[in-house]
């Protein structure tokens, strides 16, 4: 016995009986005690191996007698279930109440409590009077916790709890916990359907469709993992949600609707209000050149897949692109994810940044808790240098806006878990904070230099082939010759334009078009000559070279004098 601690043998008051974790179902709070001490029942059974981890956390926090747990999630109906059958498991009963329907039973009969239910000081204050082992579900309870009454009584409530068999369980989309409770709630986020309970989920539906004859089920094993790994990401409705919108759009659920689940994520993403979804259309066929780069990326395709994990391959984290401007780093983005199927979401740092205090690092945040919820997902951000450029004097600029939102940033990158592919473009390295390149934060930087002849051949094919023109009619090696140090970008605008021309001439389009438009294109690389020749200097020992292809020499601009 430690010094000055009172105890019924040295004269003090003796304290409350410890509490002691719950084996399984105890008496009713205020029946009398038994007249002779009782062996404990039987511990209740652990959970499925099978379910979720944090269905075994709820179980232990029940086991332990927590008087209040905060489940953070959406799926209100997904919970249900695994409430049900953690009230089962453990003998007790699952009480639920909502503003609208008030405090009832989930089994359906009305719960003995006082009228007016639906209120919530009255609603704690029956669930404190509850003589049986309870689980209380208060579904959107976040709204009431404004009121100092509700979270005065909840508090009460918490205390009371501690010496009976019932826990409070509020589940709500929304984490918000007033000062006074801090101490008194556990808070437990729900993750998203794991892959396994997707595919229950996607076999269910087949076995329902197969025995009713609605619609043909066209999926091999790869097909189905192809479906779910799109499907990741949704709650168990809209997954459910997207496989009927499949078959109900040619009664058949096959792999060629993997673009309808993939729709059902861009609502998602739409709500959010912070990231752009972009339509994967492009493909790595249509990015001229950058063999060591498409090679990278063909060779880490697959690392997102479960035999990937039984390997034991990591996650690609991403990748940053450096390069001359209209190179073809943005079109790169766009191909990856086509190529991965996977949905891209593009990030544009301009939304992150709000005119009030706090709110750019919440954007950021919150902006991250969406990409990741949409998991396995490519995540596209432009230009990241424009977002991040100052933050060294963030401080006198802008109260360190700018230096929080970057540190945020280079947390994330770093630490993070999710399978969120991470894309970043950037065409000025002296904004660049030199944090942003250290190792660890991408998996590879990449330099995009300005294509040479071959792949200026290969861009000029793509371009005609696109625009419904045989590229066996050009002379693409003497076309490649003379746009000499044009950017993939000038090699498209030089075909459009031509294009122009002929349609202006009411003829098809013929070579001497495009060679006309090549000669009247100034590329970006004369008159920044001094800045490619400083940016690939830099690049040649900190980068990988994207193209395997050595970079050609850039002309200096013809000198003109005023004799011609």
């Amino acid at each position: 016995m430690l010094a000055g601690m009172a105890s019924p043998e040295n004269g003090g008051a003796a304290g409350p009986a410890p509490r002691t974790p719950a084996p399984g179902p105890g008496p009713a709070r205020g029946a009398p005690g038994p007249a002779a001490p009782r062996a404990p029942a039987a511990p209740p059974p652990l959970p499925d191996a099978s379910q979720p981890r944090f269905v075994s956390d709820l179980d232990v926090l029940i086991r332990a007698r927590y008087p209040l747990i905060y489940l953070v999630s959406w799926e209100e109906q997904r919970l249900d279930a695994i409430l049900d059958e953690t009230a089962r498991r453990h003998g007790k009963a699952l009480l639920g109440w909502s503003v609208t329907k008030g405090l009832r039973r989930l089994g359906g009969a009305r719960t003995p409590s006082p009228e007016g239910a639906r209120d919530p000081n009255e609603a704690l204050a029956a669930v404190e009077k509850l003589t049986e082992p309870s689980l209380v579900v208060l579904k959107d309870f976040h709204p009431f916790l404004n009121d100092p009454t509700v979270v005065r009584a909840l508090r009460e409530l918490a205390h009371a709890l501690k010496s009976t068999y019932t826990t409070v369980i509020l589940l709500s989309p929304v984490l918000q916990i007033p000062t006074e409770l801090e101490k008194e709630v556990t808070v437990l986020d729900v993750p998203m359907p794991s892959a396994r309970e997707l595919l229950d989920l996607l076999k269910e539906i087949a076995e329902v469709v197969r025995r009713g004859n609605r619609a043909v089920v066209d999926l091999r094993k790869e097909d189905a993992e192809q479906l779910v790994k799109a499907a990741q990401g949704l709650t168990l409705s809209e997954a459910e949600n997207a496989f009927a919108k499949a078959i109900a759009a040619d009664q058949r659920l096959s792999k060629d609707d993997l673009h309808l689940v993939l729709d059902e994520k861009r609502q998602v993403i739409r709500k959010s209000g912070l990231l752009e979804y972009y339509p994967t259309e492009e493909t790595l066929a249509n990015v001229g050149g950058v063999e060591n780069l498409k090679t990278w990326l063909a060779r880490r395709g697959g690392a997102f897949s479960e035999p990937a994990r039984r390997f034991g391959l990591p996650e690609p984290k991403g990748l940053l692109l450096l390069g001359v401007q209209g190179c073809g780093k943005s079109l790169t983005a766009k191909a990856i994810a086509s190529s991965w199927r996977m949905p891209l979401l593009r990030l544009d740092m301009g939304r992150i940044f709000s005119g009030l205090v706090g709110s750019s690092e919440e954007n950021l945040r919150r902006a991250i808790r969406v990409a990741e919820s949409v998991a396995p997902v490519v995540l596209w951000v432009d230009e990241i240098e424009k977002g991040l450029s100052g933050s060294g004097s963030s401080g006198q600029s802008d109260g360190g806006v700018t230096a929080r939102v970057f540190g945020a940033m280079l947390t994330w990158l770093q630490e993070k878990t999710a399978p969120v592919f991470v894309v970043a473009t950037a065409n000025r390295i002296d904004l660049l904070p030199p944090e942003l390149l250290r190792k660890g934060r991408f998996d590879e930087i990449f330099f995009i230099d300005l294509p040479a002849a071959a792949e200026r051949r290969e861009i000029l094919r793509i371009h005609l082939a696109r625009r419904g023109r045989d590229p066996s009619g050009y002379d693409l090696d003497a076309l490649a010759r003379a746009a000499e140090a044009f950017s993939g970008a000038e090699l498209e605008q030089a075909v459009v334009a031509a294009l122009y021309d002929a349609f202006a001439e009411g003829r098809e389009l013929a070579p001497p078009h495009v060679e006309r438009a090549i000669r009247e294109t100034v590329p970006l690389a004369t008159t920044m000559r001094e800045d490619i020749e400083r940016l690939r200097e830099w690049a040649r020992t900190r980068t990988r070279a994207a193209s395997s292809v050595p970079a050609e020499d850039v002309p200096r601009p013809p000198i003109a004098t005023r004799f011609g």
